[in-house]
């Protein structure tokens, strides 16, 4: 029987160069920060969304080389509707534009104004 266990880990980053996904490298602080902050934040490892094969140094894209790829559509015609990944936006293009924390989530349809005189 297999047992899962997860360990989370609070870590500092001083210079703010990772992102959410990112497998990242932490070392143990000689000190704690807080109670929480235990560790800090070493190098990015692999940034999220930019897989590269450890062993070979190869991009990878699902359960191939992305040179393969390029190859087979070389050989046998690019699809259309296939993923071109040198005409993809840089990672984190996005950050900043599409942040909604500020709006409400969802809309109370359950909570009336005192003076609506349509509210039962």
């Amino acid at each position: 029987m297999y047992f899962r266990k997860d360990e989370f880990y609070y870590c500092h980053d001083p210079v703010k160069k990772c992102k959410t996904g990112d497998i990242v490298l932490i070392q143990a602080l000689p000190h704690k920060m807080t109670k929480l902050i235990t560790h800090e934040i070493k190098d990015v490892v692999y940034p999220f969304g930019d897989i590269t094969d450890p062993v070979t140094g190869k991009k990878v894209a699902k359960a191939q080389y992305r040179e393969d790829i390029e190859k087979q559509a070389e050989i046998y015609g690019k699809l259309d509707s296939g993923f071109d990944y040198n005409k993809a936006p840089a990672r984190g293009w996005q950050d900043g534009k599409k942040d909604f924390t500020s709006k409400p989530t969802y809309t109370k349809f359950h909570v009336f104004d005192e003076e609506d005189p349509y509210a039962v």
